[in-house]
């Protein structure tokens, strides 16, 4: 999936915006597009409680690295109720892309830990002509592992505002049903394990403006697997929310709170915790 950067890039080994500015951005002159809704979703989805312990992941990209930085101002200027580590998996990059990865957490002062992995390699010989679903699902569960072996009780993800309704859109047009992508969820193989998602109220484009601000050149995925296959479903959704975003403008946010206004008295059937139901079970019972 592309991040909205082509066209766009510096030698990693010059930073023109020092850490310190990079700070100051996100606090004060990207407050209301990025602090703001960040902030709105750990007091909203209650993200994070006391004593937590929070594996933050940075893949190098755009997302990761801003979410990073977000953690760290957050700890600095709020309650230190909770402590971080941030990790880094190296699934296979190219030497330059590790490296780039390796420099901006330097400039950033982000003290990354970063593991090694073959998720690439094994994600290309068994995900098929699409190895990014595979690769996604290895990724994670590498990172629970990790996470746990650490002693962390939750892990943040940098997924944003837009993955959440490509996500519904995914589901509904190629899975043929209606689910999201929720801000926090239960490891179903890590016991006491979250997976949380504070950046879930950060818009792409808002983050987009931040690092071209910041003069940083992230990780455009960086998998040399699928660099040589065809593009990705996600890339079409995202598409296609901009065609529909030039006759609706608030498209996307309408998108995004159908997931929050489902009327469960109108649909034909859905699962609840792990059970189908039907509407005729409830048809019959109102006479």
């Amino acid at each position: 999936m592309g991040n909205g950067l082509q066209g766009f890039s510096i030698q990693a080994d010059f930073f023109p915006i020092s850490n310190l500015e990079i700070e100051r951005a996100v606090i004060k002159k990207y407050r209301s597009k990025l602090w703001a809704p960040f902030i709105r979703a750990l007091t909203e989805y209650e993200l994070i409680s006391d004593g937590d312990k929070i594996a933050v992941a940075i893949s190098g990209g755009k997302d990761s690295l801003l979410l990073a930085k977000l953690f760290q101002e957050l700890y600095k200027h709020g309650r230190r109720n909770f402590s971080l580590e941030f990790l880094a998996m190296d699934p296979g990059y190219h030497e330059n892309n590790r490296k780039m990865l390796e420099k901006h957490c330097k400039h950033m002062e982000i003290p990354v830990k970063i593991l090694e992995s073959d998720v690439f390699a094994v994600a290309d010989k068994v995900g098929g002509k699409y190895p990014c679903y595979m690769c996604a699902r290895m990724r994670r569960g590498f990172l629970y592992a990790k996470t746990q072996e650490l002693g962390c009780n939750k892990l943040a993800l940098a997924h944003h505002f837009n993955d959440v309704i490509e996500t519904i859109l995914l589901n509904l047009l190629y899975g043929g049903n209606y689910k999201s992508m929720l801000p926090k969820l239960k490891a179903e193989n890590f016991p006491g394990m979250e997976l949380i998602r504070p950046l879930y109220y950060i818009r792409e484009e808002h983050i987009i403006q931040f690092v071209r601000y910041a003069h940083l050149s992230p990780l455009d995925c960086a998998c040399s697997v699928a660099s040589k296959k065809m593009g990705s479903k996600r890339a079409e959704m995202k598409e296609l929310v901009k065609k529909l975003k030039e006759k609706f403008s608030d498209v996307d946010l309408s998108i995004f709170r159908s997931a929050e206004n489902v009327n469960v008295d109108r649909v034909l059937g859905y699962k609840l915790h792990g059970k189908k139901h039907s509407y005729i079970e409830d048809y019959y019972e109102e006479f």
